[in-house]
């Protein structure tokens, strides 16, 4: 239960849920503990984490994208499951190339046009008979170095990606997006794609929000004049400094907008939620959908990063779970669902 709940009886949640946003995309129940981490592997691109989570269902087994850090950068893997909670690594689908001065040292793959509806199977979509992922690159090696860029990649496999030139870069942006471009989340809808992403301002104390690009044909793109669509809540707010990494799908006539917020108040990422009846306007729930653990926890630092899949009656909310202390603490991927786990 996020912080702060009320303990409710039954009947009572049988109120409240006929008259509650929120109730269709909760997930209280953590497993709490890391179903991917740092392989610890010598060598290998996911040696020291795991992070940003992608999951999709294809070819009757779920797949989960992952950025791999490996003290250099960030590439791109992939894992499988039969369960959602055993996961077997499949190595690298979009790897950094050293010849190229926007992948030479970060290649992250963010998110494969997929379903909207967030009660669907949660399968792929194909545009022109191939697979399209939207990815985006730091320019400089270490943790997220420098002034980040987005592009896509096209498969018919899923395997090999041909990788296309930036689409968005933050120079062409507005002021709250200047000093770079983090996660991007490709939807379509009728016929227009809708690329959202957050970026974050220069300085070294930056904030990020969340704003959102559209495009017809997957080349040209038009940033959101309204954009961001997602700002910073006030001071004191779980999203004071941080309204980012969006996942955005649709249930019962509405869109929704999972994403996480860090609070300047404590530095702390939790997982909340914006709800909206169009693409581009969300008013924000207060609610904290996955909230820090306790001291000593998986997570009790950062729980954040959402990506979602329903199967067999419960919705899955996978997260970036951090914990420890820097810079020791450990990096990888959680999930939490709508039933208890067994």
């Amino acid at each position: 239960m996020a912080a702060g709940s009320a303990l409710i009886t039954p009947s009572a949640a049988r109120v409240a849920t006929a008259y509650d946003p929120v109730a269709p995309f909760r997930t209280p129940y953590k497993l709490n503990r890391l179903v991917l981490g740092g392989s610890k592997v010598p060598g290998s691109f996911d040696e020291k984490a795991v992070d940003c989570p992608f999951v999709f269902f294809h070819s009757g087994r779920f797949y989960l994208t992952y950025v791999g850090f490996d003290g250099v950068g960030y590439q791109t893997g992939i894992a499988v499951s039969d369960d959602l909670v055993n996961w077997e690594r499949q190595g690298i689908i979009l790897a950094r190339d050293a010849s190229d001065p926007v992948t030479r040292y970060n290649v992250a793959a963010a998110s494969i046009l997929r379903e909207n509806e967030l009660y669907s199977p949660g399968r792929l979509l194909k545009v022109d008979g191939r697979y399209v992922c939207a990815w985006h690159a730091y320019p400089g090696a270490g943790y997220e170095e420098g002034p980040a860029v987005i592009g896509l990649a096209y498969s018919t496999d899923l395997k090999r990606w041909e990788r296309q030139a930036p689409i968005l870069r933050p120079e062409d942006g507005a002021e709250w997006e200047r000093g770079g471009l983090y996660k991007p989340y490709l939807v379509k809808n009728g016929d227009t794609f809708y690329l959202f992403y957050n970026a974050k301002t220069t300085g070294e104390h930056w904030h990020e929000q969340t704003g959102v690009a559209m495009s017809k044909d997957l080349r040209t793109w038009r940033r959101y004049p309204g954009s961001p669509i997602i700002r910073n809540g006030p001071a004191g707010a779980p999203d004071s400094r941080f309204a980012s990494d969006p996942f955005v799908v649709t249930h019962g006539g509405k869109w929704a907008l999972f994403y996480f917020g860090l609070s300047s108040a404590d530095n702390k990422a939790r997982d909340l939620i914006a709800i909206g009846d169009d693409p581009l306007r969300y008013a924000k729930e207060k609610e904290v959908l996955i909230d820090i653990g306790p001291a000593g926890s998986i997570d009790d630092g950062y729980a954040h990063k959402p990506a979602l899949i329903y199967s067999k009656g419960a919705l899955y909310h996978f997260y970036t779970a951090v914990g420890g202390p820097y810079p020791n603490d450990v990096r990888g991927i959680s999930v939490a669902r709508s039933v208890p786990w067994n």
